[in-house]
């Protein structure tokens, strides 16, 4: 074991800035690299423009870095390519869980084919991977329901219908006209379920389950919950409608057996693994797997961890989980995202960025933001999470609001009520 660690992190969006920022503050982590980065990541790691779906890149990457000797893939793509497999075979130490463990994210039919066999409370479903098989279907389901797309596709392939007519577009745009390329090959129509969403994330090494404080997402893109969904306008954590009671309950009938379950499976599960659950009264089910970190979730919830992240990262891989303690402030975070306008859909990239003096209680994570000619410019759909840590939601809430109007670029767009539901 080396007493001091030169870590590259691979991704280029908010969440990778918060996974740098926290790993950045362990004595343990010398140099931090990333690729792709970001502008705002560029200010603590060395970036490189390289894809994080590059494996030839990222690959030729190491092998000019031979100091790098610990890897953190972050984001959905390349865990679903297996990159964590191929680092492994090269000898890397690697954070995050193997191709045959990232399948319950990289598909979503068999994630619900794990959940019905052993017993873990979800949506009632239906798979097809025939486009006239799906419409037969949909002409005598009960409305509403919801159509995922079997695939990875950024967290927008998920359209919630309320008539025929809604759910026939929808199966058309993933299996005719490829509107998420392969992802769409095969899609999962499944009930819609009432109730309040809730992410929890939580550290396992295929073993142990150690769950953070549990965040609450807004998808859609728009203020009360309208418009198209989104990869997520902003969270906060911990949500204060998610009890200790309901967090007891997940442990033992959702979490725990979804790790045994993988076990069982020989998928073994190593790294962070994300729980969509929803909550209706007493019963909660689960919507759907993460295999990593969510996105804008790791910007409410790292801030408020007060254990090293890295010594976490660690104890993952040497399966000693259970032995330490993980602590947690007893703050609240609110993170809000400011969007390009136009997002979920087409928006112009490039406009500059201006930035006043904020709080010292704001962490500015960045998202899809670079630097042009000297100057930060806007360069994705989410361009900053403006993450406010108070003592309560309300405190956290009101200085994220107040900071965001220090905050400005061209067609910027946020919504205005998170933390609020």
């Amino acid at each position: 074991m080396a007493d001091r660690y030169n870590v590259l992190v691979i991704g280029g969006g908010g969440r990778e800035h918060a996974i740098v920022w926290a790993l950045k503050k362990s004595p343990k982590v010398n140099k931090l690299y990333c690729l792709p980065g970001n502008a705002g990541i560029a200010q603590l790691a060395h970036c490189q423009d390289i894809a994080a779906t590059d494996i030839e890149g990222i690959l030729a990457f190491l092998d000019g870095h031979k100091d790098i000797n610990y890897v953190v893939v972050a984001p959905d793509d390349p865990l679903a390519m297996g990159l964590v497999d191929i680092l492994n075979q090269k000898g890397y130490m690697t954070f995050g869980p193997k191709k045959d463990a990232a399948i319950i994210e990289s598909s979503k039919a068999y994630a619900k084919s794990l959940m019905k066999k052993y017993n873990i409370p979800t949506a009632d479903y239906e798979v097809f991977d025939n486009y006239d098989e799906a419409i037969k279907y949909l002409k005598t389901a009960k409305y509403p329901l919801v159509v995922k797309a079997d695939g990875l596709a950024l967290g927008k392939g998920v359209i919630i219908c309320q008539d025929f007519e809604s759910a026939q577009k929808a199966v058309k745009d993933m299996m005719i006209d490829k509107k998420f390329g392969a992802s769409g090959d095969k899609v999962v129509i499944e009930e819609f379920l009432q109730g309040f969403e809730v992410s929890v994330l939580a550290f396992t090494d295929g073993q142990t389950l150690i769950p953070m404080p549990p965040s609450q997402d807004h998808k859609r893109a728009l203020d009360q919950d309208l418009g198209p969904n989104t990869g997520g306008m902003g969270t906060f954590a911990p949500s204060p409608k998610f009890t200790k009671k309901m967090q007891d309950y997940a442990y033992h009938n959702i979490f725990m057996p979804t790790i045994k379950a993988l076990q069982a499976e020989s998928r073994t599960f190593s790294g962070v693994i994300f729980f969509g659950l929803i909550v209706d009264g007493e019963d909660i089910k689960v919507l759907e797997y993460n295999a990593r970190f969510g996105d804008p979730e790791a910007q409410s919830v790292l801030p408020l961890l007060r254990t090293d992240l890295f010594e976490i990262f660690l104890a993952i891989n040497e399966k000693r989980l259970d032995k330490i303690n993980i602590e947690w402030s007893s703050d609240c975070a609110v993170c809000v995202v400011m969007a390009s306008g136009g997002y979920p859909g087409h928006y112009q990239k490039g406009y500059p960025i201006e930035i006043g003096a904020l709080d010292g209680n704001i962490i500015l994570f960045h998202a899809g933001t670079a630097i042009k000619d000297n100057e930060l410019v806007t360069n994705g759909g989410r361009v900053l999470g403006v993450t406010a840590v108070g003592q309560d939601l309300q405190a956290a809430r009101e200085s994220a609001y107040k900071n965001i109007h220090k905050i400005n670029f061209k067609d910027k767009h946020f919504r205005k009520d998170i933390g609020i539901k």
